[in-house]
């Protein structure tokens, strides 16, 4: 995981996203969480480093809790 959490629970753009998402694939990583200011970084990428990574894209903390959590909170 990188990248920084305010204080107030804003999720802040990062660096480096193929770069982060292509060693995460070669570690396993399934899912990965992106600030939704990256999104367009996403975009860009092409389509078979996308491949078999479920992206969620966040703007608070609330929005990273969801999908860490998901499996916790049930149907």
């Amino acid at each position: 995981m990188t990248g920084e959490v305010t204080l107030t629970g804003r999720v802040l753009r990062i660096g480096g996203v193929k770069e982060k998402t292509i060693a995460a694939k070669r570690s396993g990583v399934k899912t990965i969480i992106l600030p939704a200011s990256n999104k367009p970084d996403w975009d860009e990428l092409e389509e078979d480093i996308k491949k078999g990574l479920d992206a969620h894209f966040a703007t608070t903390y609330e929005d990273v809790f969801k999908v860490v959590f998901a499996a916790e909170q049930g149907p």
